[in-house]
């Protein structure tokens, strides 16, 4: 590998870290606020980038838009999932039925996504689809950009909730220890169903990134939610920034890998991570005591 190739694999690597901790984020809260392992994140992704794909071909407009419909949708959403179905599992089996439950609720968006738009693969047009520019040699694509973008500012909005609102600090005692935050007088469930309304509000925001340099198809949440999992458990489960730290380096790690390995062998990587992990440091290389509890 010369140094151009290593250099544009790092900057394509950087690029796809970005994504891949705004569709994690989520996933994070999930686990943090809530011990719920939502495997229908992905498939949300998924619906979002649908949903991108579909306002362009009907408006015209750039999917971006649609943003400003399926980001408070996606809210809603989240808050009546919390509030009408994940309030209802046991705590004692909480996290094995939401496995169950959220499970139950991808195959019935993967099920509806095939009756309304089939399963031919959509691919959204846009005029600068095929535009790029060179950066110290390395070839970038503007829709690469566009979706790191997006991320880090959505990444960015939810650092600031969390540590400069009082919201965030009762969110922030909720993850940390559910039963204190309740003596202290904080309504535990109100801030879980909007901690759970967020979450998914940031699958709208990954998925209108992802329609704009991906092909999509109803069962690709599938390829998705083992490397998002990777990443929340190598970044440590409730830590926003220890996720986007592990959704950079496996990110840049894949993106090397895949010049040598090719894409399907080079995705192995998260899992190999997610291994090693396990067997190391359990908690997460930035999760400390929080994800001990898990």
């Amino acid at each position: 590998m010369d140094g151009t190739l290593l250099f544009q694999s790092l900057v394509l690597g950087v690029l796809l870290g970005g994504l891949y901790a705004i569709l994690a984020a989520g996933l994070t809260l999930y686990f943090g606020v809530m011990r719920v392992v939502m495997i229908a994140h992905a498939a949300f992704v998924i619906l979002a980038a649908y949903l991108a794909w579909w306002f362009h071909r009907e408006t015209g407009l750039d999917p971006l838009f649609s943003m400003v419909l399926t980001v408070p949708l996606f809210f809603v959403i989240g808050v009546l999932i919390q509030r009408v179905l994940i309030t209802r599992l046991r705590p004692a089996t909480l996290t094995m039925m939401s496995v169950l439950l959220t499970f139950a609720i991808a195959l019935l968006i993967e099920g509806l996504l095939g009756l309304f738009w089939s399963g031919t693969q959509r691919r959204v047009q846009l005029s600068y689809s095929g535009d790029n520019f060179e950066f110290f040699g390395a070839r970038i694509a503007v829709v690469k950009l566009i979706a790191f973008g997006l991320a880090v500012l959505s990444l960015a909005l939810l650092f600031l909730l969390m540590k400069k609102t009082r919201f965030g600090l009762a969110l922030r005692a909720t993850i940390q220890h559910r039963e204190a935050a309740q003596l202290v007088g904080i309504r535990t469930d109100w801030v879980a169903g909007i901690g759970f309304g967020i979450g998914l509000a940031t699958a709208a925001i990954g998925g209108t990134a992802l329609s704009l340099d991906a092909t999509i198809y109803p069962s690709l949440h599938w390829s998705w939610i083992g490397p998002l999992m990777a990443i929340i458990v190598v970044g440590g489960l409730g830590s926003i920034p220890g996720t986007a730290i592990a959704a950079l380096v496996l990110g840049v790690g894949q993106s090397l890998l895949q010049v040598e390995l090719g894409t399907t062998w080079a995705q192995t990587l998260f899992y190999v991570a997610l291994f090693l992990t396990l067997m190391l440091r359990p908690q997460g290389f930035f999760g400390g005591r929080l994800a001990q509890r898990f």
